[in-house]
């Protein structure tokens, strides 16, 4: 199962980034092989629609979680279409890192 997690960089040290659309990074975790790979979020700037754009970008990756902080209600119905299960989590001073940590324990 593939979790993405929005970040604010491309690091495991890096803080979790509390919008979806515009987060700047996201980090893919498989948790079955506990592979990590971070990909850049092409729809940061885009002038409207980012959140529903980074879902289709989203499910091209395979992802059957996402973690953010907030979703906005376009993203989350299509997030709900796809069957993408959504994780809010509200502290933003979690780095990736410890996200994962997280998920394992």
């Amino acid at each position: 199962m593939k979790t993405v997690i929005t970040s604010i960089g491309k690091e495991l040290s890096s803080n979790f980034d509390l919008r979806f659309g515009r987060a700047a990074w996201f980090c893919v975790f498989d948790e079955e092989s506990e592979e990590i790979s971070f990909v850049e979020n092409e729809n940061i700037n885009a002038k409207g629609g980012a959140g529903t754009k980074t879902v289709e970008k989203i499910v091209e990756l395979g992802v059957t979680k996402v973690i953010s902080g907030d979703f906005g209600p376009k993203a989350k119905e299509l997030l709900e279409k796809f069957n993408v299960q959504m994780v809010i989590l509200q502290d933003e001073n979690n780095t990736i890192q410890d996200i994962i940590n997280k998920m394992k324990s």
